[in-house]
Formats: structure tokens, C-alpha cells, sequence
């Protein structure tokens, strides 16, 4: 049960990093910068777009993981 709650935290966070945070976040990283090519700053924007989501999947799990142990604890007692 731990593991169906942080897929559905890290699944949820995960959005509203996609939403909310990642592109305001590579848009200002890109301002921040000067480039020589195009190039350049599509890579730069893909990465940190990439990376915010990641975060935010990560912080979701972590989340899920710690609000499931007191589930997982739980279920184990009355089983036993």
C-alpha cells in the first residue's frame, strides 16, 4: 500500500510541477543566460523544463512514501 500512495503523490506533484512551475522556471534560467546559437537555448530550456518535473516527481514520492509508513504500520496491526 506504501507504493500505491507515493506513485499517486509523486504521479500528483509530478503535474503540478508540469503545470505550475517548469516552464515560468526554464523561461527565467533562459532570460538569466546569452547564447550563441538556438540551439543552445532549446537545450537549456528542455533540461530545466525536464529537471523541474523530475524535482517535483521526486518530492512527490518522498511525500507519499512518508504519509504511507503510518498506513503500511497500520494495516500490518490489524492484520496481526
Amino acid at each position: 500500500m506504501r507504493y500505491v500512495i507515493a506513485i499517486i503523490s509523486a504521479a500528483i506533484c509530478a503535474g503540478i510541477a508540469f503545470l505550475f512551475f517548469a516552464d515560468p522556471v526554464a523561461t527565467w534560467v533562459i532570460a538569466q543566460n546569452k547564447f550563441e546559437s538556438s540551439d543552445d537555448v532549446e537545450n537549456l530550456n528542455q533540461l530545466v523544463f525536464m529537471a523541474v518535473n523530475l524535482v517535483g516527481l521526486m518530492i512527490g514520492w518522498t511525500i507519499g512514501w512518508a504519509l504511507g509508513g503510518p498506513v503500511e504500520k497500520r494495516a500490518g496491526r490489524e492484520q496481526g
